[in-house]
């Protein structure tokens, strides 16, 4: 058997390089993923991916960013110049011949975390609106079919956001909208962000949850090193973001939101994550079990339902067959979605690892495309 594959090598040299250059925090989602990658080995029958060879693609966690954002959300030039070498600020020929040599049909592009979320009042409404544009007017305009987009919502002005979430759906044909964890030090099971739930409820498009870094002070309480000597490579932060406190973050937010009743307020909420689950599929019985007995009074139905009932979930950015197989183990195929986790992992070495799952090719193709085109209510 071959050993891991550890994914392109231009992007990991980037890695290396920038993290040289002291320039880690907000890498992106997924900046180790690639090392997790089991690409085609030795077990693998090549008939499969022979198969399946014609498999069309939605991608469904695919990030951008813009000149503004970057200076906005980096902590200096040698972290925007790592970033820029990854290709997130390129809405162009560069990402298409991206998608072409993957095979990957259509992209849904996302703003880079955090986005717009620390920025309060007009400057951020302005921000929010003028990101959702650009898309509109640029890549979405010049490469019709293959790019959707999740709105970015100023969600420190809650009414504002839940008005730009309707806006963006009704008037640019957006597909819902992505936020990027705590907003303010809240989550979305806070009442402040009822509004835009309901909103998004009433126009019947999902919420992508995607990691963000954590509050300061659970920054220094978890994540932060007595050494500094280690900060130099700003282990820290990757400690709290994509290294790991990402995924937990997501799923603590999963957690709170079915605990304190978001799912029997709004019934008809749809929530997306990522990254395979965040670690859901490896939790899930001891989720269920222990959160299922404290809650059995105060929700309408057993815990672990409302994962079946108001979640989706993506591959992005964690290629491996057995995680895969983990979460199909819970969570239908029919809410299991296709995603790359672009520019932080390679497109072709997540749609190569994909045609070679064995899986009967009805729920690949579910997997691959079908299950985004009906939650989205899209055609490749």
């Amino acid at each position: 058997m071959k050993p891991i594959e550890q994914g392109p090598a231009e992007l990991l040299m980037g890695r290396r390089s920038f993290v040289t250059r002291a320039a880690a925090l907000g890498a992106g989602a997924g900046l180790s993923a690639t090392a997790l990658a089991s690409c085609a080995d030795d077990e693998k029958d090549p008939d499969i991916s022979l198969r399946d060879q014609d498999l069309p693609f939605i991608g469904t966690e695919e990030t951008f960013s813009t000149p503004e954002l970057l200076t906005l959300n980096s902590i200096n030039e040698d972290h925007i110049a790592f970033l820029e070498e990854t290709g997130l600020s390129d809405l162009g020929e560069r990402r298409i011949g991206d998608m072409d040599e993957g095979g990957l049909n259509v992209q849904i592009l996302s703003a880079h975390t955090p986005s717009v979320q620390n920025i309060p009042g007009q400057d951020g409404i302005d921000l929010a609106y003028n990101l959702n544009r650009q898309l509109v007017e640029g890549p979405m305009a010049s490469y019709p079919g293959r790019f959707q987009a999740f709105a970015t919502l100023p969600l420190q002005s809650p009414e504002a956001a839940a008005d730009e979430l309707e806006r963006s759906v009704q008037e640019d044909g957006f597909l819902g909208a992505l936020t990027n964890g705590h907003i303010g030090k809240k989550y979305l099971d806070h009442p402040e962000f009822e509004t835009v739930l309901a909103r998004a409820e009433a126009l019947d498009v999902p919420i992508y949850l995607h990691p963000g870094y954590p509050a300061d002070e659970i920054f220094q309480i978890y994540y932060s090193t007595t050494r500094s000597e280690y900060t130099d490579d700003y282990q820290d932060y990757i400690f709290s973001g994509s290294g790991y406190g990402w995924h937990q973050e997501v799923l603590t937010q999963c957690i709170r939101m079915i605990a304190y009743g978001v799912f029997d307020r709004f019934p008809n909420l749809k929530i997306i994550i990522g990254h395979m689950g965040e670690g859901l599929p490896f939790y899930y019985e001891r989720i269920a079990g222990d959160m299922g007995e404290p809650t059995e009074n105060s929700l309408k139905k057993p815990f672990e339902q409302y994962f079946q009932d108001n979640f989706w979930f993506t591959t992005s950015a964690f290629f491996q067959d057995e995680l895969l197989h983990l979460l199909l183990k819970y969570i239908s195929v029919d809410r299991v979605m296709f995603a790359t986790d672009y520019p932080f992992a390679g497109i072709k070495e997540g749609t190569d690892w994909f045609r070679a799952v064995d899986l009967p090719r009805d729920d690949k193709e579910k997997i691959a495309f079908r299950n985004a085109e009906k939650l989205f209510g899209i055609k490749v």
